[in-house]
C-alpha cells in the first residue's frame, strides 16, 4: 500500500484540512473518479466511522505531469445541506 495525501477546502467556510490515508500503490495511475472515490472511502471508514458520509462529484482532472487529481463536488451529510468542497490529492512526500 503506498501513501498519498489529501488537501480538502470547504467552499462555505474557507476551512481546509490536510489528510493521509493509503491506497493501491497504483491508484494515481486509475481514473480521476477511482481516486476520489478511494478517497472518500477512507473519510467514511476511518473519519467518520459512526455516521455515513456521502459526497456529489461535479467534476475530477488528473494532471498526469505532476501526479495530481483535483476534484470540486459536495458533501452531504446525513440531515445537513451539502457542503461544496474543492479536492486535490497526490501521493505523500516522504
Amino acid at each position: 500500500m503506498a501513501r498519498y495525501t489529501a488537501r480538502m477546502m470547504d467552499a462555505a467556510t474557507g476551512g481546509e484540512g490536510r489528510y493521509d490515508f493509503e491506497g493501491p500503490d497504483d491508484l494515481l495511475r486509475q481514473t480521476p473518479v477511482r481516486v476520489v472515490r478511494a478517497f472518500m472511502e477512507h473519510v467514511d471508514r476511518d473519519m467518520f466511522p459512526l455516521t455515513h458520509v456521502d459526497y456529489e462529484l461535479n467534476a475530477a482532472y488528473k494532471d498526469q505531469d505532476r501526479g495530481v487529481v483535483t476534484a470540486m463536488g459536495s458533501l452531504i451529510h446525513d440531515g445537513d445541506p451539502p457542503s461544496p468542497f474543492l479536492l486535490m490529492i497526490a501521493a505523500a512526500s516522504a
